[in-house]
């Protein structure tokens, strides 16, 4: 391969781009970003970032020096319109063309949006761009705070926005919050978290619309319409229901796309010379937005790509994390709804929150461990984690 393409300057991209110089590539390569940032840490958009307790900064994932080492074309603020899958090119929406023997696709997902959402103080939280509108009203005075969907970006919206002192106030549609993620047992853990911390939450119920003020160039909302009747005041309101996979550039191609790029257990879609990674890539039938697989499937998706076909599968343990309300939570495994959940270590509050010290949960089928949940527990956790992986007996990438 002369010319390799990575369209996404995301956390998943950057880790491709490493690990194509890692393994020896020494020929063009190509970031394309829709973003005018470099590579930077989505996580702490919502937490530390959110609370002043962090500046950009910190966010970088990159600096001067790597990526003059990576010695590659940075193609910043400019959206991948197409792929020529005939022609093996990557066409951008400024009239660019990319030729390219092999591309990674790294572009990542948007957030969700509601219809009408589009009033002052309405906000998603996906990008820098987000967070810096966002951090702007939370530090301009007191707010009443509307977030809508209890998940992890809206549970770790919640709590900063509670701990700089605003009104907050959480939608969501299941009866408790992260159920899907954690079962009811935890989830209810979870919702004991948002009610210590004095944070109103709304659950069973879905929103029906907003309220706003103004003229219609430039209408503020003033509360949320709820889906059984009633409203709940706001002055801020953040959407956090999901994020949808940055698939649309790829219509025309020949590549399969189902909620995300269709990919085998090797990260390579039904072009050897194409790969995805990251929360676009739908690997083995799975599509996961979390850290840990942004990271570990590009050494896996570039092995392939450079060999031209699957030599290595991706068979790392799922695995991630939330702070909430000052409270580490950590998941690992692969939990299905008919596990049963003890608590190993630590305890429960009357309230049915964590303890002081947290708490060690396994969830189990059949006698045999198939997750771990840990609240303030770090040092136990990846003690599990790791028996966790070992009985997968994951497989590393293999060597070209």
């Amino acid at each position: 391969m002369r010319t390799v393409t990575v369209v996404g300057a995301s956390l998943s991209g950057l880790y491709a781009a490493r690990e194509l110089r890692a393994r020896g590539f020494d020929g063009r390569l190509v970031i394309v970003g829709d973003e005018p940032h470099h590579p930077y840490d989505r996580p702490p958009l919502s937490k530390d970032f959110l609370t002043g307790r962090a500046d950009e900064d910190r966010l970088a994932l990159t600096d001067a020096e790597e990526c003059a080492e990576l010695d590659a074309q940075w193609l910043l603020g400019v959206r991948a319109r197409g792929l020529d899958v005939r022609d093996r090119a990557v066409l951008l929406d400024d009239g660019r063309t990319v030729s390219t023997d092999g591309v990674v696709i790294a572009t990542g997902a948007s957030a969700r949006r509601l219809p009408g959402d589009g009033l002052v103080g309405v906000h998603t939280l996906r990008t820098l761009d987000d967070a810096r509108a966002l951090r702007a009203e939370l530090t301009a005075g007191q707010r009443r705070v509307v977030v809508i969907g209890g998940g992890f970006i809206g549970a770790e919206t919640a709590s900063s926005c509670a701990a700089l002192g605003h009104d907050v106030t959480v939608v969501e549609t299941a009866p408790l919050p992260l159920v899907p993620q954690l079962g009811p047992y935890m989830a209810a853990v979870c919702a004991a978290l948002h009610r210590r911390a004095g944070t109103g939450l709304v659950t069973g119920t879905g929103v029906a619309g907003f309220r706003g003020s103004g003229g219609p160039s430039s209408r503020t909302v003033t509360g949320v319409k709820l889906s059984d009747g009633r409203s709940l005041p706001a002055d801020v309101v953040i959407v956090g229901i999901g994020a949808a996979p940055n698939t649309g550039w790829l219509a025309g191609s020949t590549l399969a796309v189902n909620d995300g790029v269709l990919c085998d257990g090797g990260c390579v879609t039904g072009l050897p010379q194409v790969v995805a990674v990251g929360d676009v890539a739908r690997v083995g039938g799975t599509r996961t937005e979390h850290w840990t697989s942004a990271t570990e499937q590009p050494r896996v998706a570039v092995s392939n790509l450079l060999a031209q076909r699957t030599v290595a599968t991706v068979r790392s343990l799922p695995c991630f994390w939330s702070d909430q309300y000052g409270a580490r939570i950590q998941f690992a495994g692969r939990r299905q709804e008919s596990d049963t959940v003890r608590i190993v270590e630590g305890a429960l509050d009357d309230d049915g929150g964590p303890a002081r010290g947290g708490f060690l949960a396994l969830y189990e089928r059949g006698g045999r461990t198939t997750g771990v949940l840990a609240v303030d527990r770090t040092r136990a956790f990846m003690r599990v984690r790791r028996e966790l992986a070992r009985s997968e007996d994951p497989v590393e990438p293999a060597a070209l």
